[in-house]
């Protein structure tokens, strides 16, 4: 009921939670049975069941904003380690590792590439994964434009430029991009659209 894409020795798994509809997404090595969890968001109950049943080995944060980390409590109380980008990390409860940008975090076969996109928050990362076309963005981008950049450590210049320099100039326009809300979109389906979003100010 959760698969929500699949290829070649790779699962992707979609659940919703909490009052804001947060994605949830679980990246799973289908030859090695290991997975790792995006954004222990809420519904710390449901999320640990999914950690037990996919093989959940580590977690990591898109940032650090409430609704996306009400669930790591509970999440690393069961044993689960957490990893979020440094300047996004004392948002957090509690952590166990930092990410940094342009590193690989190995699930049994399968390389998933972080990439740092400031703008919504200062630490906002998005992880693409080698060798398919998916590209988990957080809060980063969504179907019509840039995250929000009116919270605390918000820049809508600093959004704008991660968003054309670390995505659109380095991803090919079939990318699927899977936000920390809402619908999947491509890359395709949003670069056209950048100059817009410029003009119109968010």
């Amino acid at each position: 009921m959760t698969l929500h894409w699949e290829g070649t020795g790779i699962e992707v798994h979609k659940v919703v939670v909490g009052p804001y509809e947060n994605n949830v997404f679980t990246i799973r090595c289908t030859e090695s049975g290991e997975a790792l969890l995006i954004d222990a968001a809420n519904e710390h109950e449901q999320l640990l069941e999914l950690c037990r049943g996919l093989g959940v080995r580590t977690v990591v944060e898109t940032h650090g904003h409430w609704d996306h980390i009400q669930a790591i409590p509970a999440i690393r109380d069961a044993g689960y380690e957490v990893g979020v980008a440094a300047e996004d990390a004392t948002m957090l409860p509690s952590y166990d590792f930092i990410l940094e940008d342009d590193s690989v975090i190995e699930i049994g076969r399968l390389r998933i590439r972080t990439i740092h996109n400031p703008g919504h928050t200062p630490g906002s990362m998005s992880f693409h994964v080698e060798d398919t076309p998916l590209l988990f963005s957080g809060d980063t981008l969504f179907p019509g434009g840039p995250g929000a950049t009116d919270f605390e450590g918000g820049d809508f210049s600093t959004i704008i430029q991660s968003i054309e320099d670390r995505m659109f100039s380095r991803f090919a326009a079939d990318t699927i991009v899977l936000p920390g809300h809402g619908d999947d979109t491509t890359i395709g389906s949003e670069s056209p659209q950048l100059q817009t979003w410029v003009d119109r100010g968010w």
